[in-house]
């Protein structure tokens, strides 16, 4: 004979679940709050001479003098069309770095994701202008857009996903794979540097990037998938550079998320460098929780964690692209 608890409990159905109170889920903002910056950590100096992660002798790069004026700008497409190889987070830390010494940087979200917006703090979805207002309506200008980030000399061309319906608009364009290239005309004379953040793909937003850039800046997972990929998009700026851009160069290949202790990534660096040689940088970025948590923050590394590693890297591939 059953009792009323056991009608409830074991032996029947369920007991109700409690509902949830509060906000309704439709509403629930997906997002982390920034705990505080980590202690400062040394990390282990290297100066020219001694081996580095690539196998190399560390060549000497001195630190680059100041600049008596800003601009004309060079402009750097930071590109590989496999996603997660650490372009966001190299455009970020690098243009971070590079106003460490003095130069002023733009930052062009040139990917619909949003995620160079995301890492600097910036809501993308709350932007009321961003790039694609810019591509798309002639009252808009480029300065109405730009936004100053939390690092000084430092600014934003932000975007969201407004932007992947420029690449079905643009398609009847004329001159379309100058899109960019017009649209940044305006504002080069007042930086040294405009990194351009590009999505993970090879459509008409990438080639706008390699048409308006000087060189292009290859973040390159130390993986096997990621090193088979990297033949395409070399086709594709040579391509760029036949047809639509003769300026353009490769500036580097930057070793990303190395982890010197498996041998898979020791050997995947080791042929790198042996098909592109000098090409590839001495910096190499290793894998680190700093990353994340700087994307959280919305600060590079040079100023969240600035005596990490992974600052000192970006330090160093600063010099090295100034250096080119």
């Amino acid at each position: 004979m059953s009792t009323p608890e056991h009608a409830g409990g074991m032996w029947g159905n369920p007991p109700p679940r409690p509902q949830p109170t509060g906000v309704p889920r439709a509403s629930v903002e997906l997002s982390l709050a920034p705990h505080a910056a980590p202690q400062d950590e040394d990390a282990t100096e290297q100066v020219a001479g001694d081996i580095g992660p690539t196998g190399r002798p560390l060549r000497y790069t001195p630190d680059p003098p100041l600049v008596a004026r800003h601009g004309p700008a060079k402009i750097l497409a930071v590109c590989n069309q496999k996603g997660g190889v650490g372009k966001t987070t190299s455009t970020i830390n690098l243009g971070a770095a590079l106003c460490e010494y003095g130069r002023r940087v733009l930052l062009v979200d040139f990917d619909p994701q949003g995620a160079l917006s995301v890492g600097l703090g910036v809501h993308p979805h709350q932007l009321d202008q961003t790039i694609y207002n810019v591509i798309m309506e002639r009252d808009v200008g480029v300065g109405d857009v730009i936004m100053q980030t939390s690092v000084e000399d430092m600014d934003l061309l932000p975007s969201n996903i407004d932007l992947s319906a420029a690449e079905i608009q643009l398609v009847s364009e004329v001159g379309r794979e100058h899109t960019l290239v017009r649209t940044l005309r305006p504002v080069i004379d007042q930086y040294d540097y405009v990194l351009v953040d590009c999505q993970p793909s090879l459509g008409l937003l990438t080639v706008n990037a390699l048409a308006a850039a000087d060189g292009v800046l290859i973040p390159l997972e130390c993986e096997f998938f990621s090193l088979r990929g990297v033949a395409l998009l070399i086709d594709t700026i040579e391509k760029v550079r036949e047809r639509l851009n003769p300026k353009l160069e490769i500036t580097g290949i930057l070793a990303t998320m190395y982890d010197p202790r498996t041998l898979h990534s020791r050997e995947v660096m080791a042929r790198v460098v042996e098909a592109f040689g000098d090409v590839v940088f001495d910096t190499v970025i290793n894998r680190t929780v700093r990353f994340p948590e700087t994307t959280v923050a919305g600060e590079p590394i040079t100023r969240w964690a600035p005596r990490s590693a992974g600052a000192k890297a970006y330090r160093a591939l600063a010099r090295e692209v100034i250096a080119r």
